[in-house]
């Protein structure tokens, strides 16, 4: 197996420098301006979903925006968080769907027709000879690991030959080697027929591996964190695969703590905050470069010095230069305390996965393989901090690919970041949290008495605090009341009629009906057994298409990323098929 880290993999075609000491690279060369360059393009396209994201969080959390003004005769600033409902309902419905059963949602099968292994052979056994059934007996004296599935049948290719089958049958040719002679393409029809499909068990032996090292690396956890940005922003992202040395503990016969290390591909979240994505593209099969933005501590930074390929003068460099982390202007409006310093002690780390111009390369000292330099770009993994260049390898992946991927929450063809829960019931929010104002401003005018005092009929001096068994003296006059007493009329009823239209309107807005996650007091349709079922079944309706979202934009590919990592650095015959 390759050495490999978490961040690259050692190959040929790697371009770095051979002594991690050595530096290749200058402070202000072309490749920290061509990474900047790109990162500001990102930063500037994505100007408008950075306002719709904060948008979506002020309503999440129950916070008023800087655009909301309220007079001083209003109040009440409550906030009803009808958004917060609904986007963790819609967050539940997807986890609920992606984990009911208690595992990663990824599974691995063949090709309707495979291709380099054999669907489906079989063999023809003579009940009646004597080594019958023995010979199969001889060649399984353990019970196969997979079941054996029958499919359709599969002809043998044109100029194909017995042995060129034999190279077909993937993990089952030692397996199945004693008969080998007797093995005939396709799926038998005779009752004394023995199928055997090596493609099918090459795909569950793939999906068996991928699933151990989904698990070993904590992957379902970061799927929740990303079904939750992607519920509440409208796009959620992961990266991955890459290689993660995990500790696991063990103490050796003398009680010394002595850990294995083992090498498993990994994946995880990242927040679609600090994902710069190409502007001029709607998907990530149309992005030419991503950029990803780090915030990492001295101590964080000087761990990269343990990753391959990493520089360590570079990384020293950047950080001697001192802190230079800014944080963004969304940064500072979801800060709690909107007295917080702009001043960090963090350091800003640009990832950047994308095509550089050869040319760029050459006129930096980096040497190109020969079998790249008829090329006019070649697919980078570039990290600059502060002015430098702290790492820059050739993309390591065969198919090379950037390793992000984008799921949206609604599909919007006409930009590459999707609609959220939170964006879609934006509107009816508002005029929620509009009419309950007014409800409760009404409310406390209407249930207070508002006095009247005629002055010219008291004595003066007096004090016109009001409590029950007060005494106003009265001094003489023309006769009449000094005392009268006016009650607003309350108009919270009508208000709160507004209110509940409100929410009817948000339910329609986000596909996510009140009773979908605990509403009370449903009347109508809702009030039997059948009814509620049949409103249930078409509320499921809207994660349907979320869902299938999900296995478009991220169950797939990371699966083919999977078996592409599995088949580059960790090669096993047991698990080549076409899946």
């Amino acid at each position: 197996m390759a050495e490999i880290d978490d961040l690259s993999f050692e190959t040929d075609n790697v371009v770095a420098a051979k002594d991690a000491e050595d530096k290749i690279f200058d402070s202000s060369n072309a490749v920290v301006s061509f990474v900047s360059e790109r990162f500001k393009r990102a930063e500037d396209a994505r100007q408008g979903d950075e306002d719709r994201w904060l948008r979506a969080y002020r309503n999440y959390r129950g916070l008023y925006g800087p655009d909301v003004q309220f007079t001083e005769t209003e109040k009440s600033r409550v906030f009803v968080k009808v958004t917060k409902t609904k986007t963790l309902a819609a967050y539940g419905q997807i986890i609920d769907v992606l984990f009911g059963n208690n595992k990663f949602p990824l599974s691995v099968d063949p090709t309707v027709l495979p291709d380099g292994v054999s669907e489906s052979v079989h063999i023809n056994i003579d009940p009646a000879a004597e080594d019958g059934f023995d010979v199969l007996k001889s060649t399984f004296n353990d019970s196969p690991a997979e079941p054996f599935i029958i499919g359709p049948d599969t002809k043998l290719n044109p100029g194909e030959t017995l042995r060129d089958l034999e190279k077909r049958l993937g993990p089952l040719k030692e397996k199945l080697a004693p008969i080998s002679d007797k093995l005939i393409e396709g799926d038998g029809e005779s009752s004394t027929t023995v199928t055997f499909h090596p493609a099918m068990i090459a795909a569950k032996k793939m999906e068996k591996k991928i699933h151990d090292q989904l698990v070993e690396s904590g992957a379902s956890k970061h799927l929740r964190s990303m079904a939750f940005e992607m519920a509440l922003l409208g796009t959620g992202v992961m990266k991955g695969p890459f290689a993660l040395d995990k500790e696991y503990p063990n103490w050796d016969e003398e009680g010394s703590y002595d850990p294995l290390v083992k090498t498993v591909p990994a994946t995880n979240h990242v927040s679609v905050w600090n994902f710069y994505p190409d502007p001029e593209a709607a998907n990530m099969d149309d992005a030419e470069y991503t950029v990803e933005r780090h915030k990492m501590s001295r101590n964080q930074l000087r761990g990269l010095k343990n990753r391959p390929y990493f520089m360590d003068d570079s990384i020293e460099l950047a950080i001697d230069q001192g802190a230079d982390y800014v944080l963004k202007h969304w940064e500072m409006n979801m800060e709690d305390d909107d007295a917080k310093s702009n001043a960090t002690e963090r350091w800003e780390v640009l990832e950047f996965w994308g095509f550089v111009d050869i040319d760029i390369l050459e006129d930096n000292g980096v040497s190109i393989p020969k079998e790249l330099r008829d090329l006019p770009e070649v697919n980078c993994n570039i990290w600059c901090c502060n002015g430098e260049v702290l790492r820059m390898v050739l993309n390591p992946f065969k198919p090379a690919r950037i390793p992000y991927y984008a799921v949206p929450y609604e599909h919007n063809p006409y930009s590459f970041f999707g609609v959220g829960i939170a964006e879609n019931m934006d509107d009816t929010q508002t005029l929620m949290n509009g009419f309950m104002r007014m409800a409760i401003d009404n409310a406390a005018l209407s249930g207070n008495l508002i006095i009247e005092v005629d002055e010219t009929n008291l004595v003066p001096g007096q004090d016109m605090s009001v409590y029950p068994g007060k005494v106003f003296r009265r001094q003489g006059g023309a006769p009449g009341q000094a005392l009268f007493g006016t009650k607003f009329p309350n108009v919270a009823g009508e208000n709160m009629q507004l209110f509940d239209k409100a929410r009817v309107l948000a339910d329609e807005s986000t596909g996510f009906p009140s009773f979908a996650h605990g509403q009370t007091g449903v009347s109508g349709v809702g009030r039997t057994a059948s009814g509620i079922s049949m409103l249930m079944s078409a509320a499921n309706g809207s994660i349907r298409s979320v869902v299938k979202n999900v296995d478009d934009y991220l169950i797939a590919p990371m699966g083919r990323a999977f078996f592409a990592f599995n088949m580059q650095f960790d090669f096993d015959p047991d698990i080549r098929g076409d899946l």
